[in-house]
C-alpha cells in the first residue's frame, strides 16, 4: 500500500515536471496542445481498436471457443485509455505504446504463458470453468462443468488448475 501510494506520488510529481519543462520549451498554449492532441488521438486509435478486439472475441464465442486473447487485449486496451485521460506525457507515451498491436501482442502473450499453464482450466471471477474431451469414434465431444468456488486450493495458480482424473 505504501509503496503504490509513493509509486503514484513519483509519477505524478514527474509528470508535472515534464509537462513544466516542455512548457518552457515550446510555451503553455502549445504544452496544452500537445496533451490534448495524444488524448484526442489515442481516444481515436483506442475506439478503432477495441471495436476490432469485440468483434474478435463475437466470433470465438460464436465458434464455441473462449476468447482469453481478447479479453485480455480488451483490458490492455481500457487500462491505455485510462493512461491516455491522464494529462502527463509519461502516461499518453505508455498508453499509445499500448494502443499499438504488436507492444500490446508481447503483453497479451506473457500473461498468457503465466496465467494457463497448459491446463484447460482457467479461473474466472470465483468459479472454474474446466473442459473435458473424450474421443469416441463418431468424432470429439466436449463435456463442460462449473465448478464454483470463491479461491483456488493450494497449489493451484489463481487462473489456472490442473484437469482432475475422471477415473
Amino acid at each position: 500500500m505504501r509503496f503504490s501510494l509513493l509509486a503514484f506520488l513519483i509519477i505524478l510529481l514527474t509528470e508535472m515536471y515534464l509537462l513544466f519543462e516542455l512548457a518552457d520549451m515550446i510555451g503553455g498554449f502549445a504544452t496544452l496542445m500537445v496533451v490534448i492532441g495524444t488524448a484526442v488521438a489515442g481516444v481515436a486509435v483506442l475506439r478503432r481498436q477495441g471495436t476490432h478486439t469485440f468483434t474478435a472475441a463475437n466470433q470465438k464465442l460464436r465458434a464455441g471457443e473462449l476468447p482469453a486473447q481478447e479479453l485480455i487485449q480488451g483490458m490492455l486496451l481500457t487500462f491505455a485509455g485510462a493512461l491516455l485521460i491522464l494529462p502527463g506525457l509519461i502516461t499518453d507515451t505508455l498508453g499509445i505504446a499500448l494502443l499499438l498491436p504488436p507492444v500490446r501482442n508481447v503483453f497479451v502473450r506473457r500473461i498468457i504463458a503465466k496465467g494457463i499453464d497448459g491446463t484447460n482450466g482457467i479461473y474466472m471471477g470465483g468459479f472454474y470453468r474446466q473442459q473435458h474431451t473424450s474421443h469416441r469414434s463418431d468424432g470429439d465431444i466436449i463435456d463442460g462443468e462449473v465448478v464454483d468456488r470463491d479461491q483456488p486450493r493450494e497449489g493451484e495458480s489463481f487462473i489456472a488448475r490442473p484437469p482432475r482424473d475422471r477415473d
